[in-house]
């Protein structure tokens, strides 16, 4: 049996400019407690017991009321989050509806791990979103107990045929992120399963990620350069973009402009990227091929990608 709790003034958090997702303004809907179906080793919340669904829960009328003061026009999208898992609450449904009466222009978007989308009431009220983003960290269900520890009830096999069912019939902007830990989900075997399912995917943009805060767990990340030769195994037909990190170590390598045309062939690359991956002249020849129209940008989400021209990419394939 669920318990009504009131936590007013740790629902919303925000407006916080997310480099992926505009200006956000944050709804916690288990502000007061970690309530998840998930004890991922990289979370950075403290460890708990995983659970398959909310004890205490915040009123909806109370969350609606909360977001109309903090709601205004220059908010780009209401994301629903949690100290946990937020498609745990039991009212998510209903809640949708509500925000949808009164967001405007503003858009609707969740940070899920997947695991819920087996609930087909779930997996209905996302359909109402404008945006959702789908945690995916492994394939192979031993190392997806050993990254993400679930709940008893969760297989992976069955998430992974809900999020490629998800992908098909939904009409908003899906984002899948994947994030990566140190000797765990980086091998090629099971980057190979990981770009298998990301090929039956209908995704926006595939956010690929390491640990960046302080983990639950004493697990570590991997390299900037580490990431982007993982992205460089996925099939370059997918819109894979390697996630902001703010602790992210250069590697400026020296770049011809044919290295250049090649590089971006293979994955398109945004600002950040550059900034770490190409040395000063790189970066001089990059612009010049903007300059010439040999490289253009391409904006996906919230982020701006750079990319060769599809005259010239269909030129250097013949």
């Amino acid at each position: 049996m669920n318990a009504t709790v009131s936590a007013e003034n740790n629902i919303i958090f925000g407006p916080i400019n997310s480099r992926r997702f505009g200006l956000s303004l944050g709804v916690d809907l288990s502000s007061f407690a970690k309530q998840c179906n998930f004890d991922c080793l990289y979370c950075e919340l403290a460890p708990a017991a995983t659970v398959s669904a909310q004890t205490q829960t915040i009123p909806v009328f109370t969350i609606i009321e909360e977001l109309k003061k903090h709601l205004h026009e220059k908010v780009d999208v209401i994301t629903l989050t949690a100290n946990g898992e937020p498609t745990l609450y039991p009212y998510l449904d209903e809640l949708i509806d509500e925000i949808d009466k009164i967001k405007g222009n503003t858009q609707t978007l969740i940070l899920t791990n997947s695991a819920t989308l087996v609930d087909e009431k779930v997996f209905t009220s996302l359909l109402k979103l404008d945006q959702v983003k789908l945690s995916l960290d492994a394939v192979s269900p031993d190392i997806f107990k050993k990254i993400d520890r679930p709940h008893s009830t969760i297989k992976i096999d069955e998430v992974v045929s809900k999020v490629i069912e998800f992908s098909k019939v939904y009409k908003g902007k899906l984002f899948i992120e994947i994030l990566f830990v140190y000797e765990l989900n980086d091998t090629k075997e099971e980057v190979q399963k990981l770009n298998d399912v990301m090929l039956q995917l209908n995704a926006s943009r595939i956010d690929l990620g390491t640990i960046d805060r302080p983990p639950a767990y004493p697990v570590m990340g991997i390299s900037y350069k580490e990431l982007h030769e993982i992205a460089l195994q996925f099939d370059n037909s997918l819109p894979i973009h390697i996630a902001s990190r703010v602790h992210a170590e250069p590697n400026n390598g020296s770049y011809s402009n044919e290295e250049i045309i090649n590089t971006l062939d293979k994955r398109p690359l945004t600002k950040e990227d550059i900034d770490l991956l190409f040395d000063d002249a790189s970066k001089h020849r990059l612009q010049t091929l903007v300059n010439s129209h040999e490289i253009v940008k391409k904006t996906v989400g919230n982020l701006e990608f750079f990319l060769p021209a599809q005259n010239i990419t269909r030129k250097r394939k013949k």
